[in-house]
Order: C-alpha cells, then structure tokens, then sequence
C-alpha cells in the first residue's frame, strides 16, 4: 500500500504591516531624543520670559538713556547718560537710594531674628500636628489682601486715636520706623518658609551627636544650626530685600513724608519717565549682584 503525502498549500503573501501615524512617529522621536523633549517643554516659558522680562528690562534701560524737554515735557530720544548724573550728583536722590538700602537691609535683618526661632520651633519642637497648625497659620496672613493688611496696621500706627495710642498710648506714628514694621510683617512668611525646608533637612541625629559630645544649646545652635542655614537664609533675604527696596504702596499708606525709591519712580512716572526708569535700574543692578552671590552660596536650592 503506497501513501501519499500532500504538501500544504503555500500561504498568501503577508502585507506588510500599516505606517505609524504621525503622532506615534512624533512619540517615538521625543522618546529618543530626550534633549529635544525638553527643549519644547521649556520653549514657552522661555519666550515668555524673553519677551516680557528681559524685553521690559530692556526697554526699562533704552527709556533710561532719553531725555525729557523741560518745556514740551516730550521725551527727547537720544542717547545720553544725563539721567544717571543727575542722580549721582544730587544729594536728595543719594538720601533716598541709601534710604531705600536702609530699610530693605533693616525688614531682613528683623524677620531673620524672628523667622529663625519660629522655623527651629516648627521644624525640631513641635509634634506633627501641631507643626502643620503653625504652616496653616503663617500661611494665613497671604490669603488676605495686601492693601488690607497695610490699612490695617495704618488703624493701628495712627497717631492719634489708633490702636496702639489707645491702648499704650505710645505709638512710632507714620514714617521711616511704620515703614520698617510693617515691611518686616507683610514679608515675614517668605522668610520664614524658606528657613523651616533648610532646617526640616537638618538631621536630627547632627543635633543629638552635638548634645552627646557636650555641646550646649547655644553653642550648638551657633556652630551647627546657623551654618548649616545660611543658605536657606539667604534665599529667604532674596524676597524680603528685594520685595521691600521695591515697595512704594505701604510706604505711601503708613511712611508719612518717607521718600524711598518706589515712590519716586511712581512720582516721576507721569511726569518724568526717563529719569524714572533711570531710577529704578538702581534695585535691579543691587538685586542681580545679590542673586549672583546668592547662587555662589547655594541659595536657590533653598527657594
């Protein structure tokens, strides 16, 4: 009995598999190149920050270098450093341009005496609980409006009938020392936040190894804890100067005649622009030498 074997049919030839679309073809490409997924990610913001701050930057510097006509009181576009000499030279503008350092030096100062204890508290004393209470509350003072807080302390500092003349009856009134207490409370939580991530990083076995070793609470705060934040200090004196040297709206509510830079570009504004823009280069040339030295010391890691 002889068997036949049969072959099997030979199978159809196999299309070839479809063409990814343009978005899988598009994913694969950003998958691969993760240098180009950035570069779009970040393209946005990048414009934004070209175009509106380097861009009013730079039209901030060019309306500086204009002149204005006394008896047109039209700007007069041409190049020339008379702005920037008029304020080198004149003693009212040096009065108010170190006025200005003053007290945005003088709200840091304060709010790191205040903010350094408060965070240490929050951050290596208080339980968990009550930790996240003391977030909640310095926290709460920035839901409110920020003309409401300085009319507030405006009723408080009045002289007479405020709060403080009524109650004490001592009172600083308005002016230079207003400008300063009320600064230093409106900016208090900037410094403070940074201040309680530096020391929620601190270990607390540094801290114990310290204690083990013999060294006082004071001796330890001072060699251990105060190093170890100065970054985190630093990145906190970033808002509070930078925030209080450009402030003229409290200054005009609570600083009587107190003249600070704010208020002199907001006065020049409408009559003299360029000598106002001239003006207000001033903080931005303080603030980029501050930042540059902020970064040397690691600051921004603390923001």
């Amino acid at each position: 009995m002889t068997t036949t074997i049969t072959e099997p049919a030979a199978a159809p030839p196999s299309s070839p598999p479809p063409r990814p679309g343009w978005r899988r073809r598009a994913a694969r490409f950003l998958h691969d190149h993760p240098k180009v997924r950035l570069a779009l990610l970040l393209a946005l913001p990048l414009a934004w920050l070209l175009i509106a701050y380097l861009g009013s930057l730079a039209s901030l510097l060019v309306t500086s270098l204009y002149t204005i006509n006394d008896f047109t009181t039209e700007i007069v576009r041409k190049v020339s450093f008379d702005n920037f000499h008029e304020l080198l030279t004149e003693p009212v503008y040096r009065t108010v341009f170190l006025r200005t350092i003053f007290v945005g030096a003088a709200v840091t100062v304060i709010d790191i005496v205040i903010a350094v204890p408060m965070a240490f508290y929050m951050a290596k004393v208080a339980r968990p609980r009550l930790r996240r209470a003391l977030v909640v509350a310095l926290l709460m003072p920035l839901w409110a409006s920020y003309l409401v807080k300085a009319y507030a302390w405006r009723t408080i500092l009045a002289s007479p009938g405020g709060v403080l003349d009524s109650s004490i009856g001592r009172t600083p009134g308005y002016g230079l020392t207003a400008v300063v207490i009320v600064l230093a409370y409106l900016w208090l939580p900037y410094m403070v936040l940074p201040i309680y991530a530096g020391l929620d990083r601190l270990p607390n076995s540094l801290l114990e190894a310290s204690a083990d070793l013999g060294g006082k609470a004071g001796l330890t705060f001072r060699k251990i804890v105060i190093p170890t934040l100065l970054p985190a200090i630093v990145a906190g004196s970033i808002f509070t100067f930078s925030l209080s040297i450009g402030d003229y709206i409290a200054v005009n509510i609570v600083g009587g005649t107190t003249q600070m830079i704010g208020t002199v570009v907001y006065a020049n504004f409408a009559t003299n622009l360029p000598l106002a823009a001239a003006f207000a280069i001033g903080p931005v040339v303080i603030m980029l030498l501050y930042l540059f030295g902020a970064r040397r010391m690691g600051a921004f890691e603390n923001l």
